[in-house]
């Protein structure tokens, strides 16, 4: 019998979800989610436990494989948050310290002093920026100053990857990642598709500790279950995962993903673009033996910012209220927020913001600090495109949306009216979980890239009013704002 089922593991910031797909109708038939904990042991730092990441992805993944039944899963693809660092015993599988996550900022002060000659060698071969952010620093900072991965570096016991790499060895056994992945790491060449010795060695870290890089659509290992021998055949990083399930195939096409942070991606092809304005170059997608590149802008905070307004203040009881409560108030009241409880990240790259509320009078109200927020956010998006349609020269010809604030037709709205753009939202929000599952189902040979394009559907397209002027305006006070949130 033909196997119909594909399964997708989405290993998220706050939560691991696992997806049953019937690939060939496109039609999504299953779900299992499991939350996941994180631990602020001192201010900026950001740490999870590997062990239950794990576990729960065991269990949601279990779920669905039950559900489907293990004779009828064709292959498991995984998609996963990107920087996050897990350092683990290459013998035993077990964690050697907690996962740094990519949120963390405990090594800013050690990014910010990276000698200019490095500095350029990063942006040149990795196409990213020295910042906390990425994987490099978290390495070093783990063998720097916790002793179990020590020991275990010198036994030839260590292993170091992001949250992919532990998932594939625990399930599989394979040691690998994939170039998506791989590029986010501050350690990795994006032309050569290789670790770069250069840089591994100014961050002591020894190549023999990472993960063999292979494209998404590559077979990276079996997974037993149910009596089965399961494919694991695909992998990407979240971010690209979405712009890959959104369909974004071309150069021109973007997407921006609403999640704990806001991650806007924008195709660029075949072509790697060199960011001039605090951006990020970085393998968008690498199959059918072709890489393609994109321009990435990220910002730290988005959908936290709604959390924080939920359970840090009690404006609401749940994320969905904020809408209401946006569009109860014609604006924001001459009332602005920059989102920066972590710092700045794209174009502005400033650790030491922090988050502020400009404009606030004795007439504001929950009201207008919650439109402040939702339209923050949106700003955030209009200034990451602005800078990579200037990098690139490309025009952005096509803005998808997705992740849990994507549900807030009031956002979507104003994204649209901020842009000067159409934003488009697809029948199936998950993005992410698609994309993992159109590239296992590309590697496994069940449809093509033509297929995947013609399989997206969208649930509403949000036009942009023609008041330019108004929206330019407003977003000018915006960038007012964070002039002020900058150290």
């Amino acid at each position: 019998m033909k196997k119909k089922y594909v399964i997708a593991l989405d290993a998220g910031t706050t939560s691991v979800r696992a997806f049953v797909y019937d690939i060939q109708k496109n039609l999504f038939v299953h779900g299992a989610q499991q939350d996941v904990c994180q631990s602020f042991p001192q201010s900026g730092w950001v740490e999870q436990d590997a062990n239950e990441i794990y576990y729960k992805a065991a269990y949601a993944l279990n779920d669905c494989i039950a559900f489907a039944g293990a004779e009828n899963v064709a292959g498991i693809g995984i998609a996963n948050q990107r920087e996050t660092i897990v350092l683990w015993d290459r013998v035993t599988g077990e964690p050697a310290a907690p996962a740094v996550v990519w949120q963390c900022r405990r090594t800013s002060a050690f990014c910010a002093a990276i000698e200019q000659e490095v500095r350029e060698r990063i942006a040149a071969v990795t196409g990213l920026v020295p910042d906390a952010y990425f994987s490099a620093s978290k390495i070093k900072w783990l063998l720097d100053n916790c002793e179990q991965p020590k020991t275990l570096l010198n036994r030839g016991r260590l292993c170091a990857g992001t949250v992919d790499s532990y998932l594939l060895y625990k399930f599989t056994g394979e040691f690998a990642t994939d170039y998506t992945n791989a590029s986010r790491t501050m350690l990795f060449d994006i032309r050569k598709l290789c670790w770069d010795k250069t840089l591994c060695d100014y961050f002591s870290v020894p190549t023999e500790i990472l993960p063999r890089p292979m494209p998404c659509d590559a077979h990276f290992g079996v997974m037993r279950a149910g009596g089965a021998e399961i494919p694991v055949a695909g992998v990407m990083g979240d971010q690209q995962a979405a712009l890959f399930g959104q369909a974004c195939l071309h150069a021109g096409e973007g997407k921006i993903t609403y999640g704990t942070g806001l991650f806007l991606l924008f195709h660029t092809g075949e072509k790697c673009v060199r960011p001039r304005e605090g951006l990020l170059s970085t393998i968008g997608c690498a199959v059918n033996g072709k890489v393609t590149y994109a321009l990435e802008g990220s910002a730290f905070n988005a959908g936290s910012c709604v959390q924080w307004l939920r359970d840090g203040l009690g404006f609401f009881e749940t994320s969905a209220e904020s809408e209401r409560l946006a569009c109860s108030v014609e604006n924001s009241g001459g009332v602005y927020f920059v989102p920066a409880f972590t710092g700045l990240g794209a174009p502005h790259w400033d650790a030491d913001a922090r988050a502020l509320f400009c404009g606030i009078t004795r007439g504001t109200t929950r009201a207008h600090m919650t439109r402040a927020v939702l339209e923050s956010i949106a700003f955030n998006a209009k200034e990451l495109a602005a800078c990579m349609e200037r990098d690139s020269g490309l025009c952005l010809s096509c803005v998808r949306c997705d992740g849990g604030a994507s549900a807030n037709d009031f956002l979507m709205q104003f994204q649209s009216d901020v842009l000067g753009a159409s934003v488009d939202r697809p029948a199936q929000r998950e993005s992410t979980a698609l994309g993992a599952a159109f590239a296992c189902a590309l590697s496994l040979g069940l449809t093509d890239e033509r297929e995947i394009a013609a399989r997206r559907v969208s649930e509403r397209v949000f036009t942009p009013s023609p008041e330019r002027e108004k929206y330019a305006a407003l977003y000018a006070q915006y960038q007012k704002a964070v002039s002020r949130a900058m150290s």
